[in-house]
């Protein structure tokens, strides 16, 4: 079985590597984006099992990344990571469901709960 494929979308580049270097090590297949702009251009190159996106990030935010990101690839799971209280959540992505994972997070398990989300339906 091939390893799932994530993508890591995260402005703060100690952060981004501490979570990439893990899922790795725990054996996902695993892209890296510092903002939205960035996540969407990987997206259209590599097919995405997961994406894990920052809300709080310059030039496109993680839900306007998320708005646009399920439009086009509907089947791909989403984990919203956030530092913040929830703000407004826009309409579209509040209706998804998402999973959240709120900041500080034990980076250890990290890979369990993904690996959860990528089992769900």
């Amino acid at each position: 079985m091939a390893a799932s494929t994530i993508l890591v979308v995260e402005d703060e580049p100690l952060v981004r590597m501490v979570v990439v270097e893990t899922l790795r090590d725990a054996g996902y297949e695993v892209l890296e984006a510092g903002d939205g702009m960035e996540a969407l251009e990987v997206l259209r190159k590599s097919p995405v099992d997961l994406m894990m996106t920052e809300i709080q990030m310059p030039r496109m935010n993680g839900y306007q990344l998320v708005e646009a990101a399920m439009t086009r690839w509907p089947d791909m799971k989403i984990v919203l990571v956030t530092g913040y209280a929830r703000d407004s959540v826009p309409d579209a992505v509040a209706r998804a469901a998402l999973h959240t994972l709120n900041k500080p997070f034990d980076v250890d398990r990290l890979p369990v709960l993904l690996s959860g989300v990528l089992k769900k339906h």
